[in-house]
């Protein structure tokens, strides 16, 4: 038997963020402002990064050898990391349903994900393809719970939170071949565990 091995995703997808405000002191436009209306998502083997344009939310860097996820906010010169294997939330059931939508001409499945800390739902499709086992410490965010079922990067996400309702949409996707260096921290910053 031929065994043909899927090449895993490396580049870059853009999303589109929406949220639902479940604060009566935040509209769901400040949350967008804060958190980030475009987010800009790279990958490259076992690390990923993403830039947010949000005014509280810069980057987050995961640097999978350290098994952290760096976060860096506009009030901070430090980044702060968490540790990916403390998962932090209790994934209860998890769906899988085959054909739901279609995202930029990829016909997506369904995961579903209910959670301690709210239902999310994510649409994939197979040719965003992710190696797993490389994330299979990422428990952060149930991240790997995810990735487990899908195997590939998400094309929607909606994602329920005390605070508020997420849907990310992808706007774009392209495949690249990315420097290393993108998935580094910048030169001298400051790191410490997050606090939360």
């Amino acid at each position: 038997a031929v065994t043909t091995f899927a090449q895993n995703f490396e580049g870059k997808i853009i999303y589109a963020n929406t949220y639902k405000s479940k604060n009566p002191q935040m509209t769901d436009q400040q949350w967008a402002s804060m958190m980030g209306s475009t987010q800009e998502y790279l990958i490259k083997g076992g690390n990923y990064k993403s830039i947010a344009n949000g005014a509280l939310v810069q980057w987050q860097l995961y640097i999978n050898k350290d098994n952290k996820i760096y976060s860096k906010m506009s009030n901070s010169e430090t980044a702060f990391w968490n540790d990916g294997s403390v998962q932090g939330d209790e994934v209860l059931k998890v769906e899988l349903n085959k054909n739901v939508t279609e995202i930029l001409g990829y016909k997506c499945d369904e995961v579903i994900l209910t959670c301690k800390s709210g239902v999310q739902k994510y649409y994939f499709n197979a040719k965003l393809t992710v190696d797993t086992k490389l994330f299979a410490n990422h428990k952060f965010g149930n991240w790997f719970d995810y990735l487990s079922k899908s195997n590939a990067l998400p094309l929607k996400s909606i994602i329920e939170t005390a605070y508020f309702n997420f849907e990310s949409v992808a706007t774009d996707v392209k495949t690249m071949k990315l420097d290393d260096k993108e998935f580094e921290l910048p030169a001298g910053i400051k790191t410490d565990k997050s606090p939360y």
